[in-house]
């Protein structure tokens, strides 16, 4: 395993994340393809087995439920708490981002995962009814009262994590050292204004959907497994730029059959190769983790990338939000 540090932080990070929306109590209102505690602790065990550190959950994952399990799951196998680095996220609750909700929403964090401090804190999107700096200086009283070690964003425009970082340095408040984005072979268009942004305040990436709900990791499109079968969420991401993408796909198959690896592999090394700190991987069976594992020590050379990155066409953004919206139970 290999291992980075976020942003300017001590914070030192395996360079691969574990995404834990994978795991909880499943829930026709949210997910119906999660594990079950048991199946959940053994994919956690799996990949702190490999080296992977780095866990990331939300208070919405499956209502809490997915906080619940990993800090369960953390307990159960004995994983000394300093060891490991748990992140979670506030936004898809009542009040966004308002001090009040991000003041409640952490408590109620920190009691599911069973911890009196979260390594990272991020806001899952960008509040639109609460003033930034109000926000900004909920998330930095978290990190002087020891509740939180660093805060990340999650996708948003880039005007819009400029503009606070900017309120940080002018209020004397904590910046964000992380920025979860949507970023994958499939869909590029932080590259543009996010990512350079993020590059110019030294932000590490730790982009979520590395592997487009599993588009990138097999040459069909369509999958008869249950998430395929059930992720609404997944089919208004990827199904409206279909025609173009499965070009994209079919080039990393050929390229994946010509270097004797799986798609897995080679969706990962490109994320990789483009400076990613830790992609955030779903996984749901003990192979998923030892494939992306494998993706640390695959090199792509510049004609493989170009190849790779040819055929992408602009897309519909997909991920930062134009207004507030709630997930409802």
């Amino acid at each position: 395993m290999e291992y980075a540090k976020l942003g300017s932080t001590d914070i030192s990070v395996s360079r691969l994340c574990v995404g834990c929306m994978s795991y909880g109590q499943p829930s026709e209102d949210f997910h119906m393809w999660t594990l079950d505690y048991d199946r959940s602790r053994e994919m956690i065990a799996c990949a702190w087995d490999l080296g992977v550190n780095f866990f990331d959950t939300a208070n919405v994952y499956s209502f809490g439920s997915s906080e619940e399990y990993l800090g369960r799951a953390v307990r159960d196998l004995k994983i000394p708490r300093d060891r490991i680095v748990l992140a979670s996220k506030v936004y898809f609750n009542e009040g966004f981002l308002s001090k009040e909700a991000i003041l409640r929403e952490i408590d109620g964090t920190l009691k599911r995962l069973g911890t009196d401090y979260l390594d990272l804190y991020q806001i899952h999107r960008f509040d639109y009814s609460t003033p930034p700096e109000e926000f900004m200086g909920a998330l930095n009283s978290l990190i002087r009262a020891g509740k939180v070690r660093a805060i990340g964003a999650s996708a948003m425009f880039g005007y819009q994590f400029h503009n606070l970082q900017i309120i940080a340095e002018r209020n004397g408040f904590a910046g964000f050292s992380t920025m979860q984005n949507h970023y994958n072979l499939l869909y590029r268009e932080d590259e543009r204004e996010l990512i350079p942004i993020c590059r110019q305040y030294g932000v590490s990436l730790i982009p979520y959907s590395p592997l487009a709900g599993g588009h990138l990791s097999r040459r069909e499109w369509d999958s008869d497994s249950l998430r395929s079968a059930s992720d609404r969420v997944s089919r208004q991401k990827y199904d409206q730029a279909r025609e173009n993408d499965t070009e994209i796909t079919e080039r990393v198959y050929a390229l994946a059959e010509k270097r004797g690896v799986s798609m897995t592999e080679i969706s990962l090394a490109w994320l990789l190769h483009r400076g990613v700190a830790a992609p955030i991987v779903g996984a749901t069976k003990p192979w998923h983790f030892e494939a992306a594992v494998k993706a640390l020590s695959l090199k792509l050379d510049e004609e493989e990338l170009r190849s790779l990155e040819e055929p992408y066409r602009a897309h519909e953004v997909v991920g930062a939000l134009s207004s507030n919206i709630t997930l409802s139970k």
